[in-house]
């Protein structure tokens, strides 16, 4: 390396520091305000709820209410709801506590959240038991052809199958085993 380059850098740090040196002595200090009074002791908001794991039985009752959509059995008969047969517990109980907060509010969010409102985190691990307990069904591969765009040719389970190995980066769309 020259020295030039290294006189470069090191006069670039010394810049840096100076700059975060001074900005470090211009701070103005905030006023101080009047003391902020507590609230009362019943208006405290209560302490996070305790969980353990979940039990199965009683995760059956509450479920019911899932069928609707998502099957008894957590295989759901209508394709566009997801399948909750064989999910782990703890990853049923982490979405509805995403659905309850809002933090998930992607696709059919609006209608999860009060139904998700509705659950303690104890019922969450409850119904998360229950669906762990289920049998997961096959799914149903389509083997029609795709007729047009880029895809042309080839039959729609290979679509799915290039996606979830390699994704398309022409659309920006990574590979599904990327991540899952």
């Amino acid at each position: 390396m020259s020295h030039a380059r290294v006189l470069g850098i090191v006069g670039l740090t010394a810049l840096a520091a100076a700059a975060v040196a001074y900005a470090q002595t211009t701070v103005t200090p905030i006023p101080e305000n009047a003391p902020v009074e507590t609230a009362p002791l019943e208006q405290v908001a209560p302490a996070p709820e305790v969980t353990s794991w979940g039990d199965a039985q009683n995760g059956a009752t509450i479920a019911g209410t899932c069928a609707a959509c998502h099957g008894l059995d957590g295989n759901p008969t209508d394709m566009q709801y997801p399948r909750l047969a064989g999910q782990s517990e703890r990853y049923i109980a982490h979405q509805i506590a995403l659905f309850k907060s809002g933090e998930r509010n992607d696709g059919m969010a609006a209608v999860m959240k009060p139904f998700a409102d509705m659950l303690s985190a104890q019922d969450a691990r409850d119904v998360g038991a229950y669906y762990a307990t289920q049998q997961s069904g096959a799914g149903v591969a389509d083997d029609g052809l795709v007729t047009e765009g880029p895809y042309e040719g080839m039959r729609f389970f290979e679509v799915g199958q290039q996606l979830y190995l390699s994704g398309d980066a022409e659309r920006g769309i990574p590979s599904c085993m990327a991540c899952h």
